[in-house]
């Protein structure tokens, strides 16, 4: 599923006060309400506002929700801690009223009900979190089946997937790389009811987890790597594994496969006249030389000079950048002056 980021939703920063909660939410609800906005977009867009309010406007819901931390982006995948996935329960409330959370608690999104499942239902003052309208959690394995689903989290639900983002000299020195990343899980003493001093009262424990990976040579873009066992785990013993999803960031190179391209910036005299460069490469410096007369946005292609593969190395493709110096004196803007008249 995706997180959703309800503080950019609403347009307030992650310390707003309720007043400029309030305020944004009024705002955005007149813009979008489907009386006054009939497009598709707008409904959409009117449900997520009412998503957010309902969770950053409620205390103990945005306590939960900032448990999870500032360092996620708005559509980024998320994986639920454990138990906290697809609530699926029911229990009435004296006699007369039944809730039914399946994965959708009130017709919010999949990313609401996981984390606020637990939550709804309109559990009255004096009510522990263990227990809703009769119905106890802590019993919960010793009901029919889907009592033993809301306690015991399926293998897959331990798995833990994350984006790594490299570099190609990473790739290149085929090092093990550090990975350090947050994971949340559910509080194993309590449900997110009153004060707790193991999750402060949110229900979800926030685990820092370093581990080491070694890519294999040939890694591409949106490569999945299994770190068997390094996911989280259960009351039962069981583990789940932690997949990284390999995403290229460089700054230098653009990377393609085991192919890579490189800027190399030259001045107009140089493409004109032709230069010898020498360049930084990931096997050290070369220099290379350019042809008179080149174009902007040329290659020249520098065999096995890429990222290591099964056999040898890719290609490095050194792409010509022209670069018109700053600040030129007013004799070399009169040569280029006369260059033009010439050339006209």
């Amino acid at each position: 599923m995706k997180y959703k980021d309800y503080y950019e939703i609403l347009g307030v920063k992650r310390d707003a006060d309720a007043a400029s909660i309030k305020s944004a939410y009024r705002k955005l609800a007149r813009k979008y309400h489907p009386d006054v906005n009939k497009t598709k977009e707008a409904e959409e867009k009117f449900k997520d506002i009412n998503e957010a309010y309902e969770v950053l406007s409620d205390k103990t819901k945005r306590q939960r929700y900032d448990s999870l931390g500032s360092n996620w982006q708005g559509g980024a995948d998320y994986t639920p801690p454990p138990g906290f996935e697809n609530f699926s329960f029911n229990f009435n409330q004296g006699g007369a009223q039944s809730f039914d959370f399946g994965g959708n608690a009130g017709g919010f999104s999949d990313f609401f009900s996981s984390l606020f499942g637990d939550m709804m239902g309109g559990m009255g003052a004096g009510q522990g979190a263990q227990n809703f309208g009769g119905f106890d959690f802590r019993q919960a394995s010793s009901g029919g089946a889907r009592q033993k689903r809301a306690s015991q989290a399926k293998a897959e639900d331990l798995d833990i997937t994350k984006n790594l983002n490299v570099t190609a000299k990473e790739i290149f020195d085929g090092k093990p790389i550090s990975v350090t990343f947050t994971d949340m899980e559910k509080c194993t003493q309590c449900h997110g009811g009153g004060y707790c001093p193991n999750c402060g009262g949110t229900g979800i424990v926030s685990t820092p987890k370093t581990v080491k990976v070694k890519l294999p040579k040939g890694t591409t873009e949106g490569k999945k790597v299994r770190l068997k066992g390094e996911g989280r785990s259960d009351a039962y013993g069981n583990k789940g594994d932690l997949y990284l999803v390999v995403h290229f960031k460089d700054s230098e190179y653009a990377i393609d496969g085991e192919n890579l391209t490189k800027e190399v910036e030259i001045t107009p005299p140089e493409a004109v006249l032709g230069v010898c460069k020498e360049i930084e490469t990931l096997h050290g410096k070369i220099s290379i030389k350019i042809p008179a007369g080149v174009s902007s946005g040329q290659s020249l292609r520098l065999k096995q000079l890429g990222l290591p593969k099964t056999s040898g190395f890719g290609d490095l493709n050194a792409k010509i950048k022209i670069v018109v110096p700053k600040n030129m004196d007013a004799e070399i803007i009169e040569l280029y002056k006369k260059i033009q008249q010439l050339s006209s």
